[in-house]
């Protein structure tokens, strides 16, 4: 049997049911752009970040962009030979056996539904806001962001090109909405030289600035998650193990080029004081360009970044159904969960994803447990980034895997770049779950800062009693 039939979907597990293969290389890009979100992954770091460093982050934002290239170089090079639905699920249970692959889907989906709760979260107040309601915390937010995942329900349920279109859509608002503001910013507005990006490091409240760059890493981390949504959706896409590496490696480097430039636009723009006063809002950024551009700006410019969120919502609950679909079918969910509509979407995947994101919301009701689930969502996804790289590089020096076999062929390189890529994924692992009481709240339980290693702990604990008892070891 040839190395391609056995990573063949069919020959894994037969599913009854298979998704349409209708997104283009583009339609894949505007997905893993709108999932990563530029909008959403830096308005929402840079006010803790300036809090907790002080300023001067902007070298450790480099540095975790480049490092995360080097993870997605992993993914396109796993994609470019097993372009599966379910991405690196799928390559754990292919590569390192059904028990990883259950290890990888616990962590995968939990990790993603967290990340879509927060998003749904947060997304819920430019909602909130574009419609002239106030945002203010608790049970409001929680509504908020329940109607943020009705929507984002209603487009996954749709005909796929309106979905397609409301990506694009997305994808447009964010160009604008990011890197359209920031350059006006930067052309018109800039109050200081460029070393304002690399100074003031250790001024905020991080102890040393040794202490201070490390946190800026952790941060950071949130800006460049869900360029692996283009591998999620492999089955579905045209061409797949040439088109889907790309979408990998062009959405994260078009995000990380426009987060880049917005995070230096802003830093340049605004005294740090401006900036670190907008962590203690849920809005941090429309007043900052309001003040810039006039009270007129403020309407619009909600309007661009609710469009952003609902985009990034939208893909990430395709994003996660689809490995929650992947699992199902193969046996280590519900089988029900694998059924597709007569237009081939995973409806009850779909339904089951967003109904577990807004059992999360309810943690919304509580500040400290909101910190723990963005802690958890980020935290969750590196450890899997983890697992990802470490299993392409043990079945890579073990000989079960042959990438020369895929359509991406790095030679040695590759392999450099896994064990690499492996190191910072355990080590930006590390990084975020460490606790930092400089952090968080002065008044934060202890839980909230162990926040990542309890709740994973528990996860993987509960998955080992499962793969123990007699229905884990028959899946």
């Amino acid at each position: 049997m040839s190395t391609e039939d056995r990573f063949s979907p069919a020959t894994a597990t037969s599913p009854p049911e298979t998704l349409n293969r209708s997104l283009t290389l583009w339609n894949s890009l505007t997905i893993g752009f709108a999932t990563v979100s530029p909008v959403a992954g830096l308005y929402a770091i840079i006010g803790v970040q300036t809090v907790v460093t002080g300023g001067g982050w902007f070298g450790a934002l480099a540095l975790c962009l480049v490092m995360q290239m080097l993870v997605a170089t992993v993914y396109a090079e796993l994609s470019s030979q097993i372009p599966i639905a379910g991405g690196a699920y799928k390559w754990a249970r292919q590569l390192g056996g059904a028990t990883a692959g259950k290890y990888a889907g616990v962590i995968y989906v939990s990790s993603t539904i967290a990340m879509l709760t927060t998003t749904a979260y947060t997304g819920g107040v430019w909602l909130a806001l574009f419609f002239g309601f106030g945002s203010e915390g608790g049970v409001t937010l929680v509504i908020w962001g329940a109607v943020f995942l009705v929507v984002c329900t209603v487009l996954n349920l749709v005909h796929v090109n309106v979905f397609k279109l409301v990506i694009t859509l997305g994808v447009y608002a964010e160009i604008v909405g990011s890197f359209g503001v920031a350059l006006l910013l930067f052309l018109f507005f800039r109050q200081h030289g460029f070393s304002e990006l690399f100074e003031h490091l250790g001024t905020g409240s991080a102890p040393s600035q040794t202490a201070a760059f490390l946190a800026a890493l952790a941060i950071s981390g949130w800006a460049f998650i869900g360029f692996d949504a283009c591998s999620t959706i492999a089955e579905e896409t045209h061409n797949p193990k040439r088109m889907v590496p790309r979408a990998i490696f062009l959405s994260l480097c078009m995000v990380g080029g426009v987060v880049l430039f917005n995070s230096a636009a802003l830093t340049l723009s605004f005294n740090r004081d401006t900036l670190r006063h907008t962590s203690a809002t849920s809005d941090p950024v429309t007043p900052v360009i309001a003040s810039s551009f006039g009270a007129w700006a403020e309407a619009p410019f909600l309007a661009i970044v609710m469009t952003a969120f609902l985009a990034c919502g939208a893909s990430m609950v395709q994003y996660t159904s689809r490995i929650v679909y992947s699992m199902a079918r193969e046996g280590n969910m519900p089988l029900v969960l694998s059924r597709v509509t007569a237009s081939k979407i995973p409806r009850n995947a779909v339904i089951c994803v967003v109904l577990l994101a807004g059992l999360g919301l309810l943690f919304g009701l509580n500040d400290g447990a909101v910190a723990t689930v963005i802690a958890f969502g980020t935290g969750g996804l590196y450890a899997m980034f983890a697992m990802t790289t470490g299993v392409g590089l043990y079945t890579r020096l073990t000989g079960r895997w042959n990438p020369a076999l895929g359509e991406l062929k790095l030679g040695v390189w590759g392999l450099v770049i896994n064990a690499t890529a492996f190191i910072w994924s355990v080590f930006e692992f590390v990084n975020i779950a460490w606790p930092r009481t400089y952090a968080v709240s002065p008044d934060a339980p202890w839980w909230q800062l162990w926040a990542v290693p309890l709740v994973l702990g528990s996860i993987l604990a509960v998955t080992t009693l499962y793969v123990l008892t007699g229905k884990g070891r028959r899946n």
